[in-house]
């Protein structure tokens, strides 16, 4: 079982990773986004922000709608993010092995090379 500070120690680990303020969590490396707090949208409502769940970017359709259908209990997609490389996924369904893997993953796919080669080099 995850949660919001897991997500925030995680993604503040990887290298030139910084938070943006916001009423969540919003984490980017060299500029972009690879996770952060849902915006939920409920017609006639403010957005809420929901920090139990998180929007993660995936890199492609394909990894999408992979994880949408192998994990349906986990991850899970709304009308507003279609066409969109991001899935949401529900924090408390995660392990910290598995959300380590899913936001390192984000975050090596939206990095510059030099933020990656920081990642991969030896301690």
């Amino acid at each position: 079982m995850s949660d919001a500070d897991d997500v925030r120690r995680i993604a503040l680990s990887l290298p030139h990773a910084g938070e943006n303020p916001s009423d969540g969590f919003d984490f980017r490396v060299g500029g972009k986004g690879f996770v952060w707090s849902y915006p939920e949208r409920r017609p006639g409502q403010r957005r809420l922000i929901r920090t139990d769940i998180a929007v993660l970017f995936v890199g492609d359709e394909a990894e999408k709608q992979a994880l949408l259908l192998g994990e349906p209990d986990i991850f899970f997609t709304t009308p507003g993010y279609d066409g969109s490389p991001l899935v949401m996924m529900r924090l408390a369904e995660l392990d910290e092995p598995r959300l380590t893997e899913l936001v390192t993953d984000a975050w090596r796919m939206r990095a510059p090379v030099e933020s990656v080669e920081d990642l991969e080099a030896p301690s």
